[in-house]
């Protein structure tokens, strides 16, 4: 079984500064790296970083070889990460003191994806894969449509959200992993167990993980509800954490994981990259995961509010 991640690739340029910057304000920032990153990208590194076997598809602009050449120095199979002429995608990233992160996008070459490609891309695809998504590309709709079509099951971390990702087929999605913000988007709802129930209700049998940030992380399917809280690290720069979470989570899904030990790896090492700068780089290995002395605050006993 493999996955296959269609998703974006960007060029990441990332300023440290004492705050975000407001309206008709301007400040210095202390510094800037350039990373490479992309929900997609990230996404793919971590799974191939936990030991999964996957296939990035996407497209990058003349100034994008070094995404491809880092994803391949990951071990992430490129044969479908396609050169057009322009520019790749790219983010602007403020990165504050208490290390949380703002991002402003453009797509670039992320917005070129065609319904010629996507098909290239799904007949490589079996009913035991598993096809990773997020909203950063364009196509996104008749993905989903030509996806299940082909009996492929569909992972969605349904970021950024916007009002059209809502209006898509999105009963076709197998496993939905989201924060409270898509959350809320996604039902209506505020409260965590809220947005579980209404998720249920709204994709009966989908597997619904949610991410609560420094409160842990919560997951539904049918009956079932498990819970973990988070690891204790010192917080350098978020922009990758969720990227690692699902990376991890679905690699552990491949390798026929329990949901609760998914949720426990995939804590870990989001805990890990939140302790490094930068997006993709900041992802551990599976070893270092597996190594680290980690301690652990348990999810009752994270406070709330």
């Amino acid at each position: 079984m493999k996955i296959i991640n269609i998703g974006s690739m960007n060029i990441d340029r990332v300023y440290e500064v004492a705050h975000f910057i407001n309206p008709g304000e301007t400040i210095a920032s202390k510094n800037m790296e350039t990373y490479v990153g992309g929900k997609g990208l990230n996404q793919s590194v971590a799974l191939a970083s936990a030991g999964a076997f996957v296939f990035h598809a996407g497209m990058i602009g003349d100034d994008g070889v070094i995404l491809k050449n880092y994803l391949e120095f990951r071990g992430v199979d490129t044969r479908f990460v396609r050169t057009i002429n322009g520019p790749s995608g790219h983010a602007v990233i403020q990165v504050d003191e208490d290390g949380e992160n703002g991002i402003l996008l453009y797509g670039g070459a992320n917005q070129c994806i065609t319904e010629a490609f996507i098909d290239e891309v799904l007949d490589y695809a079996g009913p035991d894969d598993i096809l990773l998504l997020q909203n950063e590309i364009s196509g996104m709709e008749y993905i989903l449509k030509q996806a299940s079509q082909k009996g492929i099951r569909i992972a969605l971390n349904p970021s950024p959200i916007d009002d059209r990702l809502l209006d898509m087929p999105l009963e076709l999605v197998t496993w939905f992993i989201l924060n409270e913000i898509e959350g809320r988007a996604l039902t209506g709802k505020d409260q965590p167990q809220e947005i579980l129930e209404e998720m249920q209700l709204k994709y009966p049998g989908r597997h619904v993980v949610l991410t609560l940030g420094s409160n842990g992380v919560v997951y539904s399917k049918d009956r079932q509800y498990y819970q973990h809280g988070i690891f204790k690290v010192a917080a350098v720069d978020t922009t990758a954490a969720g990227d690692t979470f699902t990376g991890f989570f679905l690699a552990g899904v491949l390798k026929g994981l329990k949901a609760a030990e998914c949720l426990r790896i995939a804590s870990a090492a989001a805990a890990l990259a939140v302790s490094k700068a930068g997006a993709a780089p900041s992802i551990p290995m599976l070893q270092e995961v597996i190594n680290a002395r980690l301690e652990e605050v348990p999810y009752e006993e994270i406070p709330r509010g």
